[in-house]
């Protein structure tokens, strides 16, 4: 995967408790995310199972995003988890660079 902007979305398990955020290096935050190095609401709920993310041109449009899909409701945003992402599989070995 580029290095481009990106949207994602961590669980905390299947069906379980959401955050969305945004960067310019996929790989380095989620890293971040599951190695408990980013403090606040994912270190604090265990939430570090990539679900879903979508790559971005650019940062302006990445950040636009973001903030489109947190004003949705769960309903919504589980709906488009399950499109992508059927069985809340983890993507981090998708996104790493080997």
């Amino acid at each position: 995967m580029e290095r481009n902007p990106a949207v994602y979305m961590l669980a905390s398990k299947y069906n379980g408790t959401l955050y969305i955020g945004v960067t310019s290096d996929p790989m380095k935050r989620v890293w971040e995310h599951k190695q408990n190095l980013a403090k606040g609401f994912t270190q604090k709920y265990d939430v570090h199972m990539l679900v879903y993310f979508e790559v971005h041109y650019e940062m302006a449009e990445a950040i636009r995003r973001e903030k489109q899909l947190k004003k949705w409701n769960r309903a919504w945003k589980i709906e488009l988890i399950e499109k992508s992402n059927p069985g809340w599989r983890d993507l981090w070995r998708d996104i790493v660079i080997v």
